[in-house]
């Protein structure tokens, strides 16, 4: 089953987004990487056995403050 995980990452700049969407998309195992939130702060990444703290530690490191909001099962089959 997928996981959606919510994190909101500290972002000031476009290059920071950017940046955040880049480790987002090289993690193993995900599918989708978005950026949600009015000031578009938040990153959702939806994905098989994505390892929701270590990409949260990764985050903290190239961008800034990172704190993982929820972590939601997806149903992801299509009848």
């Amino acid at each position: 089953m997928a996981k959606k995980i919510l994190m909101s990452v500290s972002m000031r700049c476009q290059k920071c987004r950017s940046e955040a969407l880049k480790i987002g998309a090289k993690s193993t195992g995900v599918t989708f990487v978005g950026l949600e939130g009015e000031e578009k702060d938040k990153v959702v990444v939806i994905g098989e056995g994505v390892d929701a703290a270590g990409l949260a530690l990764r985050l903290r490191k190239k961008v800034g403050f990172t704190d993982i909001i929820s972590v939601t099962d997806v149903d992801t089959s299509k009848n």
